[in-house]
């Protein structure tokens, strides 16, 4: 989609949704590797009020109906729990702005979806972690969003992409997109590919043991990264889980994992000197006690002893991930330069590597939790 399309279709959704006043602004927010995010502001009786409106990339999301589905029932419910437990819903949880049309989104003329919905003021997200208390409060966010949800019916859900999180099919995209080598890009990343061939049990374990009925399947965020918590201004404590496009039935290590590999880590998700790139084992337990502390007993013991296959298995999955767009053509991530997917995979495959020697301290620090 090129940028005049987005900018008109831009402007029909900002006239398309049920808000009251006169438009004001609008203006880029955000960092997501996916969809567009934009700031708009309103005029309602003298007063200013901010909203969120967001692009979705149906490259991505091929449903974008069952996509807002999804995120709806899951924010309904959540607002019920909210409600009785005597906070506040509409800071606690996303709250979508209806289109004119009535429905949850917004369709432009040249066919591409759009969403609104209000702008929690006096929080923050967390784009950049300040010291181990934010990523504590990031894991207590993301625990207690897995308490919250533990009773509802995960079957109910779309999945929103199709094995989203299932490693072993994302390892057979990775072999046809080397086998392809639609970029002949596959002769200067042989080190890289290796790699990941020779860790195919990692792509394999999870699934399996969720097949064998070790591990529960839960409603899961799937994309833990800290930024996706809003801190609250006041308290400096999590108050709300954001950017909900890919919750779906999945495993809670997986969302533990997530986030250990993006926020654990010494380095950039796309630092070119590896040698800065590792996985602080300090920060690594003050995620899993916070995280654990948020589930608030929900978690089984397994689950608890599974959690560091979640942070290695994450981390493998994203760099083959990466390598796998590096090598089609880097169709899914947004890049900055033309190396920028590989710059990714290898942090990613540094950190597996440095998780594979502090293995027996990572099982050794979750296991008091238990």
């Amino acid at each position: 989609m090129n940028q005049e399309t987005l900018a008109a279709g831009r402007q029909e959704a900002i006239s398309g949704f049920s808000i009251e006043g006169s438009f004001v602004s609008c203006k880029p927010c955000g960092h997501g590797h996916i969809n567009d995010t934009y700031m708009i502001e309103f005029e309602q009786d003298g007063v200013i009020c901010h909203y969120s409106l967001q692009h979705m990339n149906r490259a991505v999301f091929t449903d974008p109906v069952s996509l807002m589905e999804n995120i709806l029932h899951v924010t309904d419910y959540l607002k019920k729990q909210i409600l009785a437990q005597g906070g506040d819903p509409q800071r606690e949880t996303l709250d979508f702005v209806h289109a004119k049309t009535g429905e949850p989104y917004f369709i432009d003329s040249y066919g591409e979806y759009w969403r609104a919905y209000h702008f929690i003021e006096d929080a923050y997200a967390l784009e950049e972690l300040s010291g181990p208390e934010d990523f504590y409060e990031s894991a207590v966010a993301f625990g207690h969003f897995q308490k919250m949800l533990a009773d509802f019916p995960a079957d109910t859900l779309h999945e929103t992409i199709a094995g989203f999180h299932d490693t072993r099919t994302r390892f057979t995209a990775f072999e046809k997109a080397v086998e392809s080598d639609v970029c002949g890009r596959a002769s200067d990343v042989q080190r890289e590919i290796q790699f990941v061939k020779d860790r195919y049990d990692v792509a394999c374990i999870l699934g399996n043991l969720l097949a064998d009925g070790t591990l529960p399947l839960r409603v899961t965020h799937n994309d833990t990264k800290s930024n996706n918590v809003l801190i609250d201004e006041a308290t400096k404590k999590g108050l709300c889980v954001i950017d909900l496009d890919t919750v779906m039935p999945g495993l809670a290590v997986n969302d533990f994992g997530d986030s250990i590999r993006f926020g654990a880590s010494t380095g950039a998700e796309d630092e070119k000197d590896l040698s800065k790139i590792s996985c602080d084992l300090y920060l690594y337990d003050v995620y899993a006690k916070g995280f654990i502390e948020g589930c608030e007993g929900i978690l089984t013991d397994d689950e608890i002893r599974c959690l560091p296959l979640g942070a290695k298995v994450m981390t493998y999955e994203c760099g083959m991930r990466f390598l796998t767009d590096y090598l089609s053509g880097d169709v899914y991530f947004k890049i900055d330069y033309p190396t920028h997917n590989l710059d990714r995979a290898r942090t990613q495959f540094k950190l597996v590597a440095d998780m594979e020697d502090k293995w027996d301290e990572m099982q050794r620090i979750v296991l008091k939790y238990i």
